[in-house]
């Protein structure tokens, strides 16, 4: 049993484990203490100073999120010894700091902003020289601009300890620190896989998102070109926290009516696509076990690991599957499919897919991306959820007041497997609902496989399958892919599949969900809430595996053909780059 230590935080009594720090205890005591460099496992240095409070008997403030409780410690953490420290310390950061907060994508959800109002601050106070800085916009992703940054680490951190990518860091020293790649090069000089988890951490704007909104509107106001809309299966339980509901609210329904509203031809799902990427990759996993394929088949849905593969472990790419993501799947399918269904020439029909992911507005521009011909991309535009969520609220819908709409058919029909693509796990259980079935020639009754649900990092299970034993596994966050792909070359692990997310807790968590505050994502887990939401929508849904999708079917039968066939191959599947070798 661990020793519990007994202190009082504004003379409110706390109790907690040995080793706990005052930042820790107060979250227990219902006192919020202010942070700005502080992520939970992955940035815990004491750098910004904001989070200082005074313990009696000790001559100096003390940075809570790094020290540790005592028996009968006394913390005060709003006495006016306190809020001067703090109120001094974000006037200087403000003093190195672009406030042009007005057209600032993070005006009013600013964590610097917010502590500025609260305290009181002066601005102008230490007004002065500014370190010299460059906008870097060579990413198709996002834009980071550090006259904006005040250089708490978090990106960084998130970037080495999580995703094990070092694309960036500190560089410089003193006044001239900044944040930044290697020899000061642009972010695509680097091997930054898009991720985005540097963005949904920082804390003010000094990442922000490549937006594609001008273009979108121009599209949807445009009488000549047929707009088509879709949502990835996160954004439904993360939208409505745009708009001041509870984490994981599923708002699938008032989301069809607000794209309605924007004024999309079509809203359809991105889920219809899930379970058309589960119908190739689980007749591509089958064949490769049929012919005695060896090592282990990779899921191919996260732009940011198959960049990881390429540019870290090329040696991997034959393992890949060869299809291609649910939103090109789908951009394909409504380009070549549903263009021909509607007599439409594709050039004119514009695909917009509302994402939990940056990532997939670099996917989009890869190459083999272009089922309906050389200059035709199979997804024209990618808006975030955050995003969505912006354009939404500019264009005067009240959200929370809108009634519930269906999707349009036929790409608007799914099944419980394709929402769960949202969760870590989620690709795995929908490809062994649907592989476990054709295997044993049956139908099966267990479908929730809780072995590869849930947030741990890798997950792993051993499944009999037909009489035959598989291997799977569950990665999320590329630092445990990192580490699962040296075992497996090493000898020490052998799979026959494995999901992987690049993104720590899958999609739930992507660099294009809406932005909380520290205290929330400290004190939350955010995937967990989301995915839940994910999991109750699969359980509702009539339809939980994606061979029983009817529109599925029906697209194989009368178009595709057989699954895995030239037809769907040509439209459905992609293919992979060395970037060792560029």
């Amino acid at each position: 049993m661990e020793k519990m230590i007994n202190l009082t935080i504004n003379d409110i009594p706390v109790s907690i484990e040995e080793g706990s720090t005052i930042l820790k205890a107060s979250v227990k005591a219902g006192v919020k203490i202010p942070t700005l460099c502080f992520l939970k496992e992955i940035n815990e240095v004491g750098a910004c100073r904001v989070c200082l409070v005074e313990v009696e008997g000790m001559r100096n403030l003390v940075a809570s999120c790094v020290f540790p409780v005592s028996e009968g410690m006394k913390v005060y953490t709003n006495t006016p010894r306190v809020r001067e420290s703090r109120k001094n310390t974000i006037e200087l950061l403000l003093s190195n700091h672009n406030q042009n907060c007005l057209s600032c994508s993070r005006n009013l959800n600013c964590e610097l902003q917010a502590l500025s109002k609260e305290y009181g601050c002066d601005s102008h106070k230490y007004d002065g020289e500014k370190t010299e800085t460059k906008i870097d916009n060579t990413s198709s992703c996002f834009v980071r601009d550090n006259s904006k940054c005040i250089l708490c680490g978090k990106c960084t951190a998130v970037c080495a300890a999580k995703q094990s990518v070092h694309a960036i860091g500190k560089i410089g020293r003193g006044f001239k620190t900044q944040i930044g790649s290697p020899f000061k090069k642009p972010i695509t000089s680097t091997e930054c896989v898009n991720c985005g988890q540097c963005v949904i951490n920082c804390p003010v704007g000094a990442l922000s998102d490549v937006s594609q909104e001008k273009e979108v509107v121009e599209a949807i106001y445009n009488k000549d070109i047929r707009t088509i809309v879709a949502m990835a299966p996160a954004t439904r339980v993360a939208l409505g926290e745009y708009f001041g509901n509870p984490i994981g609210t599923n708002v699938e329904k008032k989301m069809v009516t607000a794209l309605k509203r924007l004024g999309f031809d079509d809203v359809f799902d991105v889920n219809f696509a899930a379970d058309l990427t589960i119908m190739e990759e689980g007749h591509e996993f089958m064949e490769r076990v049929k012919k005695g394929v060896k090592g282990p088949m990779f899921t191919s849905c996260c732009p940011g690991w198959v960049k990881f593969v390429e540019g870290f472990f090329p040696e991997f790419i034959p393992n890949l599957s060869s299809c291609k993501s649910p939103q090109q799947m789908f951009g394909a399918i409504c380009k070549t499919y549903y263009a021909e269904k509607l007599g439409v020439d594709p050039k004119n029909i514009y695909v917009v897919s509302i994402m939990p992911c940056i990532a997939k507005k670099f996917e989009r521009l890869r190459e083999d991306q272009n089922a309906a011909g050389k200059d035709i991309k199979d997804v024209d535009a990618i808006l975030t959820a955050r995003e969505l969520g912006a354009l939404i609220e500019k264009s005067g819908i009240d959200f929370n007041s809108l009634d519930d709409s269906d999707f349009d058919l036929p790409l608007g029909m799914s099944s419980g497997a394709g929402v769960i693509f949202g969760a870590s796990g989620g690709v795995m259980e929908a490809a062994l609902r649907t592989v476990c079935d054709v295997l044993e020639n049956k139908s099966l009754d267990k479908i929730d496989y809780l072995a590869v649900r849930g947030l741990k990092g890798t997950k792993e299970a051993t499944l009999t399958i037909a009489g035959k034993e598989f291997n799977v596994a569950v990665v999320s966050g590329l630092a445990n892919a990192r580490a699962l792909l040296e075992e497996i070359k090493a000898g020490n692990k052998n799979y026959d599949f494995v999901e992987v997310m690049a993104c720590p807790g899958g999609c739930a968590n992507g660099g294009g969900m809406p932005i909380h505050p520290a205290y929330v994502v400290n004190n939350n887990e955010i995937p967990a809430l989301r995915a839940k939401g994910l999991y109750k929508s699969d359980t509702n849904n009539k339809i939980r595996k994606s061979h029983e999708n009817p529109a599925v079917i029906d697209l194989y039968k009368n178009y595709l053909g057989e699954y895995g066939g030239e037809k769907a191959h040509h439209i459905l599947h992609t293919t992979y780059v060395d970037r060792t070798k560029k």
